[in-house]
């Protein structure tokens, strides 16, 4: 919630007057700073007790490190590429369904998988 500012920018929109419009941009940047930087603080908080829980951890079962480095690798290339496989396969059958067959079936099966999948 500290990073997320689409709130902020949809209240700008909504904004007709200029003169309102220049005096609520100068408070609302500021709170958008104040918000990133309560957020890069928290988030420097955890990341340094996790790396201190890890370290820790491995110092105490020294054995299990090698099995540590492999599964967090895993875990970093299965999360790389599985969004791949979520967005393609919906993908596939929207391309035939918008192409000048016009197939309706088709791309109401696909707008299901979407939902379905993501």
């Amino acid at each position: 919630m500290l990073a997320l500012t689409e709130g902020i920018i949809l209240d700008l929109k909504k904004i007709k007057l200029k003169k309102e419009f220049n005096k609520l941009i100068k408070g609302l940047g500021n709170k958008i700073k104040i918000k990133f930087m309560i957020y890069f603080i928290i988030n420097f908080i955890f990341l340094s007790f996790f790396r201190y829980y890890i370290s820790m951890f491995c110092t105490i079962y020294q054995n299990t490190q090698i099995h540590l480095i492999k599964d967090t690798l895993l875990s970093f290339i299965l999360s790389l590429i599985e969004p791949f496989g979520i967005y393609l396969i919906p993908g596939l059958f929207r391309i035939p369904a918008l192409s000048k067959n016009d197939n309706k079936l088709l791309y109401k099966f696909s707008k299901i998988l979407q939902i379905i999948l993501i």
